[in-house]
């Protein structure tokens, strides 16, 4: 069984490497989807997998790497689609 859940952190998240880390976690928790920064001064997380797997990539969002400051994770429960093959970094 899949899960998606799109996530939107807020804090200080763009300009520290957010983004590499990101997709770093999602490698390690076997997630499939993207990461962006928003126009917003958030960074906008897709997560599809199991759900053990999408939690754990969750709490490492939360955390956020070295220089970030996370102050917020938002999450919102998406139905997976299967589109995504591998967690890419989109532009």
């Amino acid at each position: 069984m899949k899960i998606a859940r799109k996530f939107l952190i807020s804090g200080e998240v763009q300009g520290v490497g957010f983004r590499f880390f990101t997709q770093r976690a999602a490698a390690r928790h076997q997630v499939h989807g993207y990461v962006r920064n928003l126009p917003d001064g958030r960074v906008e997380a897709l997560a599809e997998g199991a759900p053990n797997n999408v939690e754990g990539f969750k709490h490492e969002l939360a955390a956020g790497p070295l220089y970030s400051r996370v102050e917020t994770v938002e999450e919102i429960n998406l139905e997976p689609t299967g589109h995504y093959a591998s967690f890419r970094i989109e532009r």
